[in-house]
């Protein structure tokens, strides 16, 4: 019987047992900021073959009687519209898909934080627009030399200004939109007022990545470095927990920076210190599930590549320094692979080369490879889905899924009525196609059916492609790549 890389069942089991521990220690309230997803956790489930995206949401119903959610946003991220790079909402529309989702599933969510608050006309907005849909809202605020100046931050005048948060539960999730919101001075703030208001409170953090137990180098860890190549964060030993314990575990730069702070503030409220490492603060059992090494490894590996890919689009679109490419060099050097590993980058760009047409592979889990590249009725995207479902379903390559007398009513449609520049059919437009055609044509239905299929496959394109496109072929479960060349002559072109 074959091994599963990650085993979901256990790591539920041993995580949910950890936390709970950890709220022991303290007694009252345990803050805990979790890092990364709460849930659509993809790159943990690409690094970890087998890790449900879900998993943390999943671990924490499990307790959800003892949990509650507080949502940290930054007021910056709010006023210049941050955008969340995977999914393409700002920062304060994924705060609102955050407390919808948690609500849905039965997770408590009791405000939301504004931190380093300023008045500002994007931010009154977004204030105002929660208080009226009955969301409490907390304000707190900057302080000047943090995380340095530890007199002034555990004071009054530091953490005891920001606004106390009101919590009923003996968790509190401290959660947020994406990185820099502030999740942890929101943690330290509530522990210092929460001591004030005779409360005993502790922090822990939730951080899936980088996992402390695997090497400095493990592949897994680097995927988590080329993950976050533009926040800069730097997989490092844990230099505190060396000295304290002998042992050699592995965090990252920012919460090795910020624990001297965090031992001071726990030394000047209650006289001495949990926590006597970055690691000790941590709560996070992945590692302890992984039953697979090698596969695991295979999977981070390829994850390293597609970020390479990912960065030089980045670099392009000016979103990453020119820099970035030498960074992600140096981690496949570390991880000893190289971006030739990935066999339909070659495939793709051969097609483009002899069709003189942008063009897409997919890498098959048997090792074919198939390509579909741009014509007069198709994208290459909407090619390249039609040929590979009917590659599935045993289907001739000479037959028509979708006739020229389906598609061209539908181009025209699109430029005369919808007055779209782009009369080719798109990926997603394939598939509506394909879904109408299915009650009257058998091999439509047949294809269809072949979707399941597609999940976790390796495409590359010879161009950028369109986010109509990249969203549906994503969607579909594909992992993508592109080259850094703009799909259309045009330097503006919406799609």
């Amino acid at each position: 019987m074959k091994k599963v890389p990650f085993d979901n069942k256990e790591y539920l089991k041993i995580q949910r047992e950890n936390i709970l521990q950890r709220i022991k220690k303290f007694g009252d309230k345990l803050y805990l900021e979790f890092g990364g997803k709460l849930f659509d956790d993809y790159h943990a489930s690409r690094v970890l073959p087998g890790f449900n995206p879900d998993l943390k949401l999943q671990m924490l119903l499990g307790i959800k009687n003892k949990a509650e959610v507080v949502i940290v946003v930054n007021s910056n991220d709010i006023n210049s519209n941050k955008v969340r790079a995977d999914i393409g909402t700002t920062y304060q529309e994924e705060v609102l898909r955050l407390i919808d989702t948690y609500k849905e599933v039965g997770l408590y969510v009791s405000s939301v934080v504004i931190s380093f608050y300023q008045e500002l006309p994007n931010v009154l907005e977004f204030e105002q627009k929660l208080k009226n849909n009955n969301i409490n809202v907390y304000k707190s605020y900057k302080i000047n030399g943090y995380p340095q100046n530890i007199p002034l931050i555990v004071s009054d005048d530091g953490l005891g200004k920001n606004e106390y948060i009101k919590t009923t539960r003996p968790l509190v999730v401290v959660t947020a939109p994406g990185p820099g919101s502030g999740k942890m001075a929101c943690c330290l703030s509530q522990i210092y007022l929460d001591n004030k208001n005779g409360i005993r409170a502790g922090y822990a953090k939730y951080e899936t990545f980088p996992v402390w137990n695997l090497s400095l180098n493990h592949p897994v860890n680097l995927a988590y470095e080329a993950a976050t190549i533009d926040l800069n964060d730097v997989n490092m030993i844990d230099p505190y927990h060396l000295e304290k314990y002998g042992i050699t575990t592995v965090n990252y730069n920012r919460d090795v920076e910020v624990f001297p702070l965090l031992k001071a503030i726990f030394e000047k409220i209650y006289g001495t210190t949990p926590y006597y490492s970055p690691t000790d603060m941590g709560v996070n059992m992945v590692g302890l599930a992984i039953k697979d090494e090698d596969e695991v490894i295979k999977a981070s590996k390829k994850e390293i590549i597609r970020r390479y890919y990912e960065t030089r689009v980045k670099i392009f679109l000016g979103k990453l320094p020119s820099d970035s490419l030498e960074k992600m060099e140096m981690l496949m050097n570390k991880a000893n692979i190289s971006p030739s590993e990935r066999k339909c980058v070659s495939k793709a760009l051969e097609t483009q080369e002899k069709e003189g047409e942008p063009s897409l592979a997919i890498e098959l889990n048997n090792g074919k490879i198939i390509t579909g590249h741009r014509s007069s009725l198709l994208g290459a995207s909407a090619a390249l889905l039609l040929n590979t479902l009917k590659h599935f379903a045993k289907i001739d390559k000479r037959i028509y899924l979708l006739s020229p007398s389906v598609i061209e009513p539908m181009q025209r449609l699109k430029v005369k009525d919808l007055h779209k520049e782009y009369a080719r059919l798109r990926a997603e437009e394939i598939l509506l196609a394909l879904s109408v055609q299915a009650n009257t044509n058998p091999l439509a239905e047949l294809a269809l059916k072949q979707l399941p299929k597609l999940k976790g496959l390796e495409v590359h394109s010879t161009t950028i492609l369109s986010e109509v496109d990249k969203n549906t072929l994503k969607s579909l479960g594909l992992n993508v790549t592109e080259e850094p060349i703009n799909y259309q002559s045009k330097l503006y072109y919406k799609g």
